[in-house]
């Protein structure tokens, strides 16, 4: 499949499978995070992974993410609040999982529904990094 099939493939996911996603293939999907372009390199991401089902149900109260209790795993990107383009970066990277994710056969979803400051709260993320573009692959 070219990455341009993988791309008009793509689309959001809200039902998943309960099925584990296994390790070796969570690992590709963050390297094709990793390896995405950011400004001037500074790579100003950090990428939180949660599989524990209380925290899967914890972010799952809003309108929009009642699935999320059914996600193998969900990925919070977090961006270093000083760096000037590191929302874009971490969009970015974000992207390039969503991509992986569809290329090795799993659906993800963008979560726009959630409220930064709890999510920090719930995950213990510092104060100079923002939180948010919360993913989830089944």
């Amino acid at each position: 499949m070219s990455l341009l099939d993988v791309i008009l493939r793509r689309a959001s996911v809200r039902r998943y499978i309960k099925k584990p996603v296994p390790r070796e293939v969570l690992m590709k999907i963050l390297e094709a995070g990793r390896r995405a372009p950011s400004a001037m390199n500074l790579q100003p991401w950090h990428f939180i992974v949660i599989t524990d089902q209380r925290t899967k149900e914890a972010l799952s109260h809003r309108r929009w993410t009642g699935f999320l209790r059914e996600a193998a795993f969900i990925i919070v990107g977090c961006g270093e609040k000083d760096k000037k383009w590191s929302t874009v970066d971490v969009a970015i990277a974000l992207q390039n999982m969503v991509l992986a994710a569809e290329a090795l056969g799993l659906g993800s979803c963008w979560i726009g529904d959630f409220d930064e400051s709890e999510v920090k709260k719930l995950l213990g993320i510092p104060k100079g990094r923002r939180a948010g573009l919360i993913w989830v692959p089944d």
